[in-house]
């Protein structure tokens, strides 16, 4: 077997790793345990960066975790740790006057085994479940409480009156996901790594498809063709729910980025903003402008607002003179048939000739910049 000389022994001191180019490919080398083992560098998952995870002695020897998504692999034997059948590829190490050679071609070479995601199938093979005659209307509700201690929600209380006059009016069939009773995990910012660690299905949900956001994602993504967004004003802004839930989303809009394909297909969106005080315009604008860069499109007048401006701290009397106002109850009917007309009209867009003039990752200053330790 041919070897290639690829660093000296003193670049690599006890407890270390390192990743190195051999051909057109890296090879991550370890120095733990006394022994220096070698590994191909790009993870079986989505080739993350195996020379920059953390080494740690457990299960039955010293693992590799990627820092893109958690995989582990033997620095020694390129195995998955016990119970899973994956296997990195593995190259020869022979030590030759202080300087590290490994072989030029694996002697173990990787095999990915086959993970049963079928419980994720349809977001994976993004099974639509939108027709040209469906009115499918999801609510969102961003607003937060103990639910042990339930009290009265302006914005969820005119979202269920939307949908109910949406179901009665129009036929639609409706939803209402409150985000409060998901449990989601934050976002945890793999796109921070490498754009390509930020994945559709979102990797958190591969990782965990009982998270909440997984039914958010299919009732927003393959459901829906519209989208009620109710949130309450919180300090000038939408609640911390709402930017939980859209921090999420970012799985959604980066596969534009990365492969110029639109997930959100001839949808509409409008919002439902409520607080004791002012700034709904602000956060109108900020939904609309996240919304519209995921694909959604709004009606004409596509948000109903209720506010009583900067002086009303007395909130037990915000919510009586919202159940008693003409303008809520004339404004809810507005919006949703405004939806449902922009709906009608864009059914019979072609959403394939819809293209986003967002940046992609050939538009970047930095694009022919190469980075060492990634595998792209």
């Amino acid at each position: 077997m041919n070897f290639a000389k690829v660093c000296r022994l003193s670049e690599l001191p006890p407890n270390s790793r390192k990743i190195i180019q051999l051909g057109v490919h890296k090879v991550a080398l370890f120095h733990y345990g006394g022994e220096i083992t070698a590994l191909g560098n790009a993870c079986l998952h989505k080739a993350g960066p195996l020379g920059l995870g953390e080494v740690a002695e457990k299960y039955d020897g010293y693992y590799v975790t990627c820092p893109w998504h958690g995989w582990e692999y033997n620095i020694k034997t390129g195995s998955a740790p016990p119970g899973f059948h994956d296997q990195q590829s593995v190259y020869e190490v022979m030590i030759k006057d202080e300087d590290i050679y490994i072989s030029a071609q694996p002697a173990t070479k990787a095999h990915r085994a086959l993970h049963d995601l079928s419980i994720i199938e349809d977001l994976i093979k993004l099974k639509y479940e939108t027709t040209p005659v469906s009115k499918n209307i999801l609510g969102i509700s961003a607003t937060n409480m103990n639910d042990d201690l339930p009290r009265y929600s302006t914005s969820e209380s005119a979202l269920q009156m939307a949908l109910s006059y949406a179901e009665e009016k129009h036929g639609a069939s409706v939803k209402m996901i409150k985000l409060r009773e998901h449990g989601f995990r934050a976002c945890e910012g793999y796109y921070s790594q490498h754009m390509n660690a930020c994945t559709w299905p979102c990797s958190i949900t591969e990782m965990q498809p009982d998270d909440g956001m997984t039914q958010l994602y299919r009732d927003m993504i393959l459901w829906a063709d519209i989208v009620l967004l109710a949130t309450p004003i919180r300090w000038g802004n939408a609640s911390s729910l709402y930017f939980k839930m859209a921090e999420r989303l970012n799985c959604v809009q980066n596969q534009i980025t990365i492969k110029d394909r639109v997930l959100i297909k001839n949808k509409v969106a409008s919002f439902i903003i409520t607080g004791g005080q002012d700034n709904i315009q602000q956060v109108a604008g900020q939904m609309m402008c996240f919304f519209t860069d995921l694909g959604f499109t709004f009606p004409p007048f596509s948000f109903l607002g209720w506010s009583r401006g900067w002086t009303a701290e007395d909130m037990d009397k915000n919510v009586l003179q919202f159940k008693k106002s003409e303008y809520i109850q004339r404004t809810i009917k507005e919006i949703v048939d405004n939806c449902l007309e922009t709906m009608r009209q864009i059914k019979n867009m072609h959403s394939e000739k819809i293209k986003a003039p967002n940046p992609h990752r050939q538009d970047s200053f930095s694009a022919d910049i190469v980075n060492p330790d990634m595998n792209m």
